[in-house]
């Protein structure tokens, strides 16, 4: 496994922690979620949940459970030492006992750039539209916010069993016809770390942090004008399924989200009727069975929800990606084609581009002194600006350049600032490279690449009295090219099973505008002591509802379309040209952007409505998939709860199952003698009128692979008439670490139904 570099500060970036090595003294408490096979409960007990007390009690007189389980899983939560952890397991009918895990979250223009304003008549717009509703696991709500108002909507859908919780200021009353729903799970959290302190944040659904107000009204928020953050991106704010309804379950606290909690609140949100959930938070690269997000997204995938994912903030490596399982939709990030320009002018006529959404008090209408912080501090990492590090007699009255990385981008212009700093200039380091993430600062400040950055140092080197002045010029629309795929976006190949191809597309994350809690500032630090109605934040946890809110409108238009036949129709139309026929960039290294960085490409929602052709896939579907990764019939019990034994007569292979994309893993010692063939079926299952489909693809391979599509043409003449084809891809031998990729298409003339291709040799 490749190391990964650094991650992006305040990207909201995943973290994958196992709270249970605190444990270290063998008599410490650690939380355990229990799986049972529910079908070896003894006759003799009434309900399955006397069972599970009377498992417990045979290793525990003083524990008690946290929550049981009955949709995700069968089973409960408890804390336990690690000795009746292990007694527990040996226990008849217990078919796992996984240690409790930490996640962390992944932390308008998009409407308007994904074509949604112009073709809002195409969408369902009164009754369809107003019965879906989405789910959002995050860090609860500010009920207040604009894009929760509910002028407009009719009652409450029928469909709905969910409630509105009360608690710390919050009760009953802060839902409405909008925000129908607000629960929250602290039961893992206060077991791991102690009862909340409710003077820093709220034990109920509010949102004290900001994070799940921007992903919930980003999924379904209502349409709000004159909305914008300091006057930066005015204009109308609205979620990309309007009209849709919105349930929130606070699960993410100060000292993150716990698995137990995570699967309660999947739990209940099958048990309210949610038909989309998102999830802008996810697991590190674990096997499906252990994962709680991927245990419970499964649950709700069988009841039918379509559950949205952030890929994860931890690119631009390779084997970074988050939330991988075939029955999640994994999102990366791209950027919109708006920007917040504001130049560094130097002391030489130089001026160099960087992004900043800073607003007051501008600097002096002259040029300042300007000063290195690696040359203003006596610590060995002073460049970066972290706290107490600034020497003050030599910040004082000047602007300072800080090098990114390590510490929140926002609390360095804070550090600056506090040493008496007037301004700072942030500049990329190699992680970083290009990518510009705009910030509030706290004071005068701007970012810029890394190419700029280093221009700027060596002014800074080489004049003996260097200054500096920064020009804010507010917000540009029509940037090009966008959307680019973001730097901080997670990537693949998929870490636990290469052979299918993630992320799944990218959706606008970077710089969104969305609603925002009323409980901290637009940088989240202590300091701000600024309120906003709406924030600009960047990261996989902007662009993952985003396709959750596509998915609800997709929803509304063809009810009775799969969670798959719904992510098949937003992959197999996403775009991965530009207009002018050039491909996607990625913006960590100029070029183009591979699958492994964009899937499928960028969602194209327009499209999407009318797919012509789907890849459906089914529960069985699957099953069988876990049966062709060797999973025994307790780990398969583990997420799909039922007895299920793979058939012993069947060949169960993962170059059938019915993706919309293709990953092909060459093993390189099988290769070496010569060419090696392979074929790989797939299905397609007609959404539109009749018509004739012929296949073409196009490749960037080179003389290592040849591919070939048979039949070459397929015929449908009614709906839901299913035809499928094989690919035959002839591989010859290439050097390990060898990627190529191509573009596989069917089209009537009308419909053009892509599927990306990732051939790799290791």
């Amino acid at each position: 496994m490749k190391t990964f570099k650094s991650l992006i500060s305040l990207l909201l970036v995943l973290a994958f922690f196992d709270v249970s090595v605190a444990a270290q003294n063998p008599d410490q408490r650690a939380t355990y979620i229990i799986h049972m096979a529910k079908s070896e409960m003894p006759a003799s007990f009434e309900h399955h949940t006397h069972w599970y007390e009377s498992s417990l009690k045979s290793v525990s007189d003083s524990a008690e459970i946290l929550y049981t389980y009955d949709n995700v899983i069968h089973g409960f939560s408890t804390q336990l030492t690690r000795e009746e952890a292990e007694s527990l397991e040996q226990r008849p009918g217990i078919l796992s006992v996984l240690p409790e895990l930490k996640y962390e979250l992944h932390t308008t223009r998009s409407p308007e750039f994904l074509g949604l304003d112009k073709s809002a008549n195409l969408f369902p717009t009164s009754g369809s539209a107003s019965e879906v509703i989405v789910g959002v696991l995050d860090t609860g709500v500010w009920p207040e916010s604009k894009s929760f108002d509910d002028t407009g909507l009719g009652p409450v859908p029928s469909s709905w069993k969910g409630a509105c919780e009360t608690g710390t200021n919050f009760n009953a009353s802060n839902c409405n016809r909008k925000l129908i729903g607000a629960r929250y799970f602290a039961r893992g959290y206060e077991a791991t770390l102690g009862p909340i302190d409710e003077s820093k944040e709220s034990k109920s659904p509010r949102d004290d942090d900001g994070h799940g107000t921007h992903t919930a009204s980003t999924a379904a928020g209502s349409v709000v004008e004159g909305a914008s953050l300091f006057g930066y991106a005015a204009g109308t704010a609205r979620g990309m399924a309007t009209r849709a309804r919105v349930a929130a379950y606070k699960v993410c606290w100060v000292g993150g989200c716990f698995s137990s909690d995570i699967l309660a609140a999947i739990e209940q949100a099958i048990d309210d009727n949610v038909n989309v959930l998102s999830m802008s938070l996810g697991g590190g690269t674990s096997d499906y069975y252990k994962d709680s997000v991927a245990i419970g997204a499964f649950a709700a995938m069988e009841k039918g929800i379509l559950v949205s994912c952030s890929a994860g903030n931890a690119g631009p490596s390779s084997y970074s990606l988050s939330n991988v399982a075939p029955w999640i939709t994994t999102v990366g990030a791209g950027t919109l084609d708006r920007d917040f320009p504001a130049f560094v002018s130097l002391g030489n006529g130089q001026n160099y581009s960087g992004v900043s959404l800073y607003k007051g008090d501008g600097l002096p209408g002259k040029l300042l002194p300007f000063v290195y912080a690696g040359n203003a501090s006596n610590a060995t990492n002073g460049n970066l600006c972290m706290m107490d590090t600034l020497i003050p007699e030599k910040v004082a009255g000047k602007i300072v350049m800080c090098d990114r990385g390590v510490n929140a981008r926002v609390q360095k212009g804070a550090v600056v600032k506090a040493a008496g700093g007037l301004g700072m200039v942030l500049a990329n380091t190699e992680g970083n490279g290009e990518e510009l993430v705009a910030d509030a600062h706290l004071l005068p400040a701007t970012a810029v690449g890394q190419k700029f950055g280093d221009a700027i140092k060596s002014y800074l080197v080489s004049d003996p009295k260097p200054t500096v002045t920064i020009l804010f010029e507010g917000t540009k629309v029509g940037v090009e090219p966008s959307p680019v795929v973001a730097a901080f976006s997670s990537r693949g190949p998929n870490s636990i099973t290469p052979e299918l191809l993630k992320p799944d597309m990218i959706a606008p994350g970077v710089n969104i505008l969305a609603g925002w809690s009323g409980a901290v500032g637009p940088t989240g630090l202590a300091t701000d002591s600024r309120r906003v109605g709406f924030n600009i934040i960047s990261g996989t946890s902007m662009s993952c509802p985003h396709v959750s809110g596509l998915a609800a409108l997709l929803k509304a238009a063809h009810p009775e379309w799969s969670p798959a036949a719904i992510r098949s129709a937003l992959m197999t139309t996403a775009y991965v040209t530009y207009k002018n026929g050039q491909k996607l960039q990625d913006i960590a290294t100029g070029k183009a952007s591979t699958p492994f960085d964009h899937g499928a490409g960028h969602v194209n929602p327009v499209s999407a409505l009318n797919p012509g052709l789907v890849y459906d896939l089914t529960v069985d579907d699957y099953l069988g998939f876990l049966c062709a990764l060797n999973y025994t019939a307790s780990q398969i019990n583990s997420l799909a709860r039922r007895k299920f034994t793979c058939d012993a007569s069947k060949r169960y292979g993962l170059a059938d199952f019915n993706y919309p994309s293709f990953a092909v893993n060459i093993d390189t010692a099988q290769s070496s003698s010569g060419s090696i063939v392979l074929k790989y079926t797939r299905t397609l299952t007609n959404v539109g009128p009749p018509g004739t489909y012929k296949v073409s693809i196009t490749s960037s391979t080179g003389p290592g692979v040849k591919i070939s599509v048979e039949p070459a043409t397929l015929s449908f003449t009614q709906a839901n008439e299913k035809k499928s084809y094989t690919v035959t891809f002839t591989v010859s031998s290439m050097p390990s670490n060898t990627n190529s990729f191509a573009h596989l298409e069917w089209s009537d003339g009308k419909y053009i139904v892509g599927s990306p291709i990732a051939i790799s040799w290791n």
